[in-house]
């Protein structure tokens, strides 16, 4: 049975698995080249959470293993596809045909990073060799050399060697380096904040920049912090003046929990995209998932969601898409989807911050009925028939 397959079926009998015995599970047990265990391991890891790829590059660089190596590239490629990178992974092994490049990822702005992946830097890296991988692909049509550059992601953080190889080199203005542990950092923080402008933020710190100027990064400090507060603020806002709040609430907890059951029901495997986004490995079902803390709002149970202009964009662009409002506990969860509650949108009150502007969502439990309410003029919806049931 293929990998993913057992995955899907039974997610215990691997959940625990060291990526060495995943790799023997995946079809001949050994990563090569166009081959059936290279692509098993591949749709494997496209669709477990981030927490596991994370283990797994740790056992790459702890485990001395026949494929640690080549295991590591596919993460990291794995890693750059959840940053929000359109990515082509590369070659395990060079040959006189193909180039040798470990991957190739490409932004929203059409810049092509070349990657190459080093479990350690322990030994001198041929820096005229990658940069020659660049110009080969650019001849190739496969990157426009003028709008790409190189990222070498190595497995330590102490790299003082090759980052004074890279400073004294030619290569110097089109090659940057970072650790895999703080590659994965971004992506945890990227999964942990909402605002799309900090997410391109991120993705744009792994190419060159001239940083002798530190606005942009400290607009990044800056930025998810006050993205982490705006989350923070509305968890703690209430609808109005004669609400009370009834019950203790965890945000990410309860999210997650949210997220396991939409999975049940819709039959695929979510990952997550950012705070509230969560997407299938192949981004054809994204879901938003809100949720909030129950209320009293004249004797009935009553929540609150901020739903922002972004979510908006993101579920219209989807394929297939959902928004779901958890309402006090995972035993409460509307899955809505999203061209029936995008005509409900407008008739809803605002908030105008411009950019981090958002719609009110107030849903009132009333006689066993989940209504939305919306600002004056527009009729009720009652939302009971969205009901998750088991």
């Amino acid at each position: 049975m293929p990998l993913i397959e057992i995955w899907k079926k039974s997610p215990d009998q691997l959940r625990d698995k060291r990526v060495q015995q995943i790799i023997s599970f995946a079809g001949s047990g050994k990563l090569l080249d166009g081959k059936d265990a290279s692509k098993e391991f591949r749709d494997f890891i496209s669709q477990v959470p981030s927490e596991m790829l994370s283990r797994y590059a740790d056992e790459c660089l702890i485990q001395r293993f026949d494929d640690n190596g080549l295991a590591l590239q596919d993460i990291v490629n794995q890693v750059g596809r959840r940053l929000g990178f359109e990515i082509e992974y590369g070659r395990y092994r060079g040959s006189g045909v193909e180039i040798g490049h470990d991957g190739i990822w490409k932004n929203s702005d059409n810049h092509s990073i070349v990657i190459e992946v080093k479990t350690t830097d322990t030994y001198r890296i041929n820096l005229d060799a990658i940069a020659d991988y660049r110009k080969e692909l650019a001849l190739k049509k496969k990157v426009q050399e003028e709008k790409s550059s190189i990222l070498i992601v190595v497995g330590r953080d102490d790299t003082g060697d090759l980052e004074a190889q890279i400073r004294g080199s030619r290569h110097a203005w089109d090659i940057r380096l970072i650790s895999v542990d703080a590659l994965i950092r971004m992506l945890k923080l990227k999964e942990n904040v909402e605002d799309p402008r900090i997410i391109k933020q991120i993705s744009e710190v792994l190419l060159p920049r001239e940083y002798t100027r530190l606005d942009g990064v400290i607009d990044i400090v800056f930025s998810t912090a006050e993205d982490v507060k705006e989350e923070e603020l509305e968890n703690e806002e209430e609808p109005g003046e004669e609400t009370k709040r009834t019950t203790k609430f965890v945000t990410a907890k309860f999210t997650a929990e949210s997220i396991e059951r939409i999975q049940g029901k819709i039959k695929k495997p979510l990952l997550r995209r950012s705070r509230v986004v969560y997407a299938s490995p192949n981004d054809d079902t994204v879901v938003v998932c809100l949720v909030s803390k129950e209320y009293t709002v004249s004797n009935n149970p009553a929540y609150w969601f901020g739903f922002r202009p972004h979510q908006r964009q993101i579920l219209k662009e989807s394929k297939s898409s959902f928004v779901a409002f958890g309402c006090g506990s995972q035993d409460s969860i509307l899955l809505i989807p999203s061209r029936e509650f995008d005509n409900w949108v407008d008739g809803m009150n605002i908030t105008d911050l411009g950019e981090q502007s958002y719609w009110h969502v107030h849903i009132h439990l009333e006689e066993s009925k989940f209504i939305l309410h919306r600002k004056k003029g527009n009729k009720e919806i009652d939302l009971t028939k969205y009901l998750l049931k088991d």
